[in-house]
């Protein structure tokens, strides 16, 4: 069997960032119970930023290290998204255009919650293995921004909101799938999935969200323990503690990924509590850095998580990783890899920490400015000019990186432009 697996991976985490700690003070929260988070910064999406901006932005320092031949070979572009911006129109045709790809491509977007960014690696995998076309190359978005209001409810809607506001991010991720997977190979087969409705978050309006945290966060760790038992009855002799020398977790933020880990010590590997705050040190943290300046960024989170520990993981030897991808609604996964210290090396030309370091950062005054002019942008708004004066000094901080924006939309058409 051929390998597969992601031969290289790029983040974008925004123009801008807030500090989560100074929005909790201003709103007001609990400090105290807003430090279990695990967050530090969340990325805001500034008006003339939108999902088509971000992936291309995430994308295109990949395609332009490939070669012409390269890159006429990438025949599969999904983009994974509940962030769309038509019920019908794929985001993916703008970002095939952006990206200046082959018209010999397939293109489209798919939408599964935060579940959907595995959904679309497993389905390149797959496209990679069946060799119907020996030596193609896929090339899988993740693109998510929070731009929505809360839709108010009864007993049922229960989640406290104050607290998704801070924890809520925007970014993208973009994983080019193939033979030569020098950053993550694939463990073929491996992998445990398990899925049933469930109604813990939702999308009822395209500008809006629903949910009850207490199921979603129950969910989420009844998925986590059955995908690992799937993927245990699967690969012969695996064992949650030995098996995985890292974990990247699906990180809505960081205190929901470390709850996890501490009920599958506990119920799965039996570990005691000092053992367990040890080993969620050693092998889940360094996959939670990235994830704590960004927020949630849905369906790209899990391998913004796979990111952080190449970047800060020892491969002084191979590694395996343990992946768990959970999408609300819901459909999750267990699935592995290894890294290599070439992977590690080959990765890093990407300067993820640079980038996100480089953002410019919101005082609570531009971050509010911010909020009131994201109306303007809003899922079938049919004609709108993009101002780029809106906090000013974060639109000057984009020049010279060759970023895209959104300039304007006509008659439902989305118009960019490339900032040099």
């Amino acid at each position: 069997m051929i390998s597969v697996g992601i031969e290289a991976m790029n983040i974008f985490g925004g123009t801008a960032y807030l500090d989560v700690m100074q929005l909790a003070k201003h709103r007001q929260l609990d400090t105290s119970k807003f430090e279990g988070l695990l967050m530090k910064e969340k990325t805001v999406a500034l008006p003339y930023e939108d999902p088509v901006t971000f992936g291309v932005n995430a994308a295109k320092p990949i395609v332009d290290s490939l070669s012409q031949e390269e890159k006429d070979r990438i025949e599969l572009l999904i983009t994974c998204t509940e962030s769309g911006i038509d019920f019908g129109k794929s985001i993916s045709t703008y970002i095939h255009h952006y990206l200046g790809l082959n018209r010999n491509c397939r293109l489209f977007e798919l939408k599964n919650a935060c579940y959907s960014g595995t959904a679309g690696l497993q389905m390149a995998v797959n496209f990679i293995l069946s060799q119907t076309s020996p030596g193609a190359k896929a090339l899988v978005i993740t693109t998510d921004i929070s731009r929505f209001t809360v839709i108010d409810g009864g007993d049922a809607l229960t989640m406290d909101w104050s607290f998704v506001e801070p924890s809520s991010g925007a970014g993208a991720t973009a994983l080019l799938v193939g033979e030569n997977p020098h950053v993550f190979e694939m463990d073929v087969g491996a992998h445990g999935y398990y899925g049933y409705e469930v109604m813990d978050t939702c999308r009822p309006t395209p500008d809006s969200e629903a949910g009850d945290s207490d199921l979603g966060l129950m969910s989420y760790l009844d998925c986590c323990e059955q995908t690992f038992l799937e993927y245990q009855k699967r690969v012969t002799g695996v064992d949650y503690r030995g098996t995985f020398q890292y974990l990247a977790f699906h990180t809505p933020f960081g205190g929901m990924v470390k709850a996890a880990h501490r009920t599958m010590m506990r119920k799965i590997a039996k570990s005691k509590p000092a053992d367990i705050e040890s080993d969620f040190e050693k092998r889940v943290m360094p996959g939670i850095n990235y994830c704590q300046h960004t927020g949630n960024i849905m369906g790209g989170t899990v391998f913004l998580s796979l990111a952080s520990i190449i970047d800060h993981g020892d491969f002084s030897v191979p590694k395996r990783i343990g992946c768990f991808s959970y999408g609300s609604g819901c459909c999750s996964e267990f699935y592995s890899g290894t890294v290599t210290a070439q992977g590690q090396e080959y990765q890093s030309r990407f300067e993820i920490k640079r980038q996100l370091n480089e953002r410019y950062q919101l005082s609570i005054d531009e971050y509010e400015e911010v909020l009131k002019a994201s109306n303007e942008v809003r899922f079938g708004t049919r004609n709108a000019k993009l101002n780029f004066e809106i906090v000013s000094d974060a639109f000057t901080s984009c020049q010279g990186k060759n970023r895209l924006l959104l300039e304007g939309i006509h008659e439902f058409h989305r118009e960019y432009r490339w900032i040099s």
